[in-house]
């Protein structure tokens, strides 16, 4: 009854909430990593639009958020011929399935899981979906069959659930599921933000990709940085401006400012403006794409039915199995 993919492309799985508009964090800490994955295995990505309804947003924003980040994707470089790109609500094998594990999914298993209590510590309401959060997770993972999720350190739980749940099916009813592993992505950088914190919505620090761009360059103007005078040399790997610029800039433009922070008499404004220069450069024509494809959502709906399609077609296949294995 497996439904393994020995003999098939690693299914290599990720999902972003569409949480608003997105900044410099998002892109190098999924989105970019995300479409780097295109020609390796099988990558399936999809919008979380289920796991946004935790924070019960507006209709009109959600549906809006959507459109964006899908947009989004496709004008950083996603290609939908390489990687299966869809809505997890389009998929409905995803909260069938999510039942089916809610059934054998130990209370304990998710009273363990961090992401409940930090959220809830935050301010955000208590939910039943914010507590099973990880149980539509491990739908998510496991009615693909997904070999492979790419996940920062603070996810790597979830996927470590998604096995636990899998395991338990397993034992119960037979080698059903694929035992997901996590890909711990070391060299994902965590990108300051202009207080000089991680980068993130909740603490209002963030510079978006795309929008206004004399807004954006006022922000990055604005980073917060330490009082040492102009002429002083000035530590790079301190300074939150120089993080965010080796992001954006070639190898010889990292080396030359480098150069000049340790020479003296170059200040953090001078940085700055850099900075706003490499910013510019790099993201003018993902800039151009994103306004040619906001302009056309006919094509960005197709697209996204195109990649739901597919996706129905490996959950309706693992779902068979499972209602197979449980007497349904």
């Amino acid at each position: 009854m497996s439904n393994q993919n020995s003999s098939l492309k690693k299914i290599i799985l990720s999902g972003i909430q569409p949480s608003g508009t997105v900044h410099l964090g998002n892109y190098f800490g999924m989105m970019r990593p995300a479409i780097e994955l295109q020609d390796k295995g099988l990558p399936l990505l999809f919008i979380a639009d289920y796991h946004a309804l935790t924070t019960i947003p507006r209709p009109d924003e959600l549906k809006s958020r959507i459109f964006d980040l899908a947009v989004d994707f496709l004008a950083l470089g996603l290609d939908p011929e390489k990687t299966i790109f869809f809505r997890q609500s389009q998929v409905p094998q995803v909260t069938q399935l999510t039942w089916i594990l809610s059934c054998i999914t130990p209370m304990g298993l998710l009273e363990r899981c961090h992401s409940y209590k930090d959220k809830t510590s935050k301010g955000i309401p208590a939910n039943h979906g914010l507590f099973a959060y990880p149980v539509l997770m491990a739908a998510d993972i496991l009615i693909y069959n997904s070999n492979i999720v790419p996940v920062g350190k603070d996810q790597k739980q979830h996927v470590e659930v998604a096995r636990d749940i899998a395991l338990k099916f397993n034992g119960i009813y037979g080698d059903v599921f694929t035992l997901p592993e996590p890909m711990i992505r070391e060299d994902v950088a965590v990108i300051p933000g202009i207080d000089g914190q991680k980068m993130s919505k909740s603490y209002g620090n963030t510079i978006e990709i795309f929008g206004n761009e004399k807004e954006i360059l006022k922000k990055i103007m604005s980073i917060k940085t330490d009082s040492t005078p102009l002429e002083e040399p000035k530590n790079p790997d301190n300074c939150p401006v120089f993080a965010i610029y080796k992001q954006l800039a070639t190898e010889v433009q990292i080396n030359d400012i480098k150069k000049k922070y340790l020479a003296g008499n170059y200040g953090y404004g001078h940085a700055k403006k850099e900075l706003c220069e490499a910013f510019k450069t790099y993201f003018a024509p993902f800039n151009s794409k994103r306004k040619d494809l906001a302009n056309n959502p006919d094509f960005v709906e197709s697209t996204l039915k195109k990649g739901e399609e597919k996706a129905r077609e490996i959950a309706s296949s693992t779902m068979k199995n499972v209602l197979n294995a449980i007497g349904l």
